[in-house]
C-alpha cells in the first residue's frame, strides 16, 4: 500500500479542499485507484460534501492506462466500467469500493477507440485503429474473435438494444459495417464516399444514423440499404451520435463545439433540430469527443477540449454542471445506468474520473 497523500483536484461540484489517499490495486496490473477522504476536524472524519451515491468517495480517480483514454462505458448492471486507450488495452474496473482494476484485455494492434458491453455483461466489443473489431469473453479474459473487413481506422461502434445481437461500426474507409458478433465477417457494408466518425443503431433495428466529415447526419433505411433522409446544421465533423432512451431524439456532438438534439420520430417536421447546447469547446486536439444521455433522457453530458465535463438539462438547454478535474481533453463521458447520480469520464490525461453529481 502506498501512503502518499496529496491535494485532490477540485472536481464534480465540490468546493472543499480534499485529501487524496492513493491505494494500490491488488490486481497486479500496476494501476491505482485513488480514494478521496474528507479533512479531519477534532480527530473525527467528516464529510466535505453531502453524499448522493454509493461511491466510496465523492470523486475517484482511476489510473492505470499509459496512453490517452478514448472511450469509457458502464456495463448494464452499473457495477463495472471498461475503458479503451491509445495504449491498445481495455481495462476493467469495479464501480464501487476501491474501484479496483480487476482485468486487462489486450490483443489490439492499434488504439482502442470505442467499446460496447453485451446486454448480459458477459462480453465486450471493441473498435480499434488497427482496422478490426474484437469480441472479448469476460469470464476468461480472452478474445473470442477478430472481425475483419474495414480498410481504415474504425472510429466507433453501436450494439442492438433488443432482438438479435448485432453490431454496427463506422470507419474512415467510408463504410458502415453491420456484424453478427458470432461471425468473423460482416453481414453487410453500407458504402459512402467520405470517412464516417459517428454511428448509432435505432432500437427497432431498422435504421442506422451515421455522421462524418461532411457535417451532416444521414439516416439509413436498412430494408432499402439507402439513405432515407439527412439532417444538416452542424458546421464541422460529427464526433458522436446517441439515441435517447425513449428512441425519439438523437443526440449529436461536433467539432463545431456544439451538441445538438434532433427529432427522429417518423413524422417529425422537416426541420428536425430541437436544440443546440453550447459550453463544450472542441479544443486543439480535435479528438472525437462524445456526448451521452442519462438513463431517463433528462440530462445530456459531453466531454470538452477545455478539460471539463459538461452536463445540460435536455429540455431547457440549461447548463447544469461544468465539472473540472481532468488535465487533458475529456474524450468520453457516461452516466451510470442504475439511476444513481454517477458519471464517469475518460481523458487524454490517461485518467478516469468517477464522481457523483450534487443534488
Amino acid at each position: 500500500m502506498s501512503g502518499e497523500k496529496r491535494p485532490a483536484q477540485e472536481a464534480f461540484g465540490s468546493t472543499n479542499q480534499l485529501v487524496v489517499k492513493r491505494k494500490r490495486s491488488d490486481a497486479g496490473l500496476n494501476s491505482n485507484a485513488a480514494v478521496v477522504k474528507s479533512s479531519l476536524q477534532d480527530g473525527t472524519l467528516v464529510q466535505a460534501v453531502p453524499r448522493t451515491s454509493g461511491l466510496e468517495a465523492p470523486i475517484m480517480e482511476l489510473t492505470g492506462h499509459s496512453g490517452e483514454i478514448f472511450t469509457v462505458r458502464f456495463d448494464p448492471t452499473a457495477q463495472h466500467i471498461a475503458s479503451g486507450s491509445m495504449d491498445r488495452s481495455i481495462l476493467l474496473w469495479n464501480t464501487y469500493g476501491q474501484c479496483e482494476n480487476y482485468g486487462v484485455l489486450s490483443g489490439h494492434r492499434g488504439a482502442v477507440l470505442d467499446l460496447q458491453w453485451s446486454r448480459d455483461s458477459k462480453s465486450i466489443f471493441s473498435a480499434s485503429a488497427d482496422m478490426t473489431l474484437a469480441s472479448w469473453d469476460l469470464e476468461t479474459g480472452q478474445r473470442i474473435r477478430r472481425h475483419i473487413g474495414h480498410e481504415e481506422i474504425i472510429n466507433c461502434l453501436d450494439i442492438s438494444k433488443r432482438g438479435q445481437e448485432l453490431l454496427v461500426s463506422a470507419s474512415d474507409d467510408g463504410c458502415v459495417g453491420i456484424w453478427d458478433p458470432r461471425q468473423k465477417d460482416a453481414i453487410e457494408f453500407l458504402e459512402t464516399e467520405l470517412p464516417i466518425t459517428a454511428v448509432a443503431l435505432s432500437e427497432a433495428g431498422n435504421e442506422i444514423y451515421s455522421g462524418g466529415i461532411d457535417n451532416s447526419i444521414h439516416v439509413w433505411d436498412l430494408r432499402k440499404k439507402a439513405i432515407a433522409y439527412s439532417m444538416a446544421g452542424h458546421m464541422d465533423t460529427i464526433t458522436s451520435l446517441e439515441i435517447s432512451p425513449d428512441s425519439q431524439t438523437l443526440l449529436s456532438n461536433s467539432h463545431d463545439s456544439t451538441v445538438r438534439t434532433w427529432d427522429i420520430r417518423p413524422f417529425a417536421p422537416t426541420n428536425r433540430l430541437i436544440k443546440t447546447y453550447d459550453g463544450a469547446p472542441v479544443g486543439l486536439e480535435k479528438n472525437l469527443t462524445r456526448a451521452s444521455w442519462d438513463t431517463k433522457g433528462e440530462k445530456i453530458a459531453a466531454g470538452s477540449g477545455d478539460r471539463s465535463v459538461v452536463v445540460w438539462d435536455f429540455k431547457t438547454g440549461k447548463l447544469l454542471y461544468k465539472l473540472p478535474g481532468h488535465k487533458g481533453t475529456v474524450n468520453d463521458v457516461r452516466f451510470s445506468p442504475n439511476n444513481e447520480p454517477i458519471i464517469v469520464s475518460g481523458s487524454s490525461d490517461r485518467a478516469l474520473m468517477l464522481g457523483e453529481l450534487g443534488k
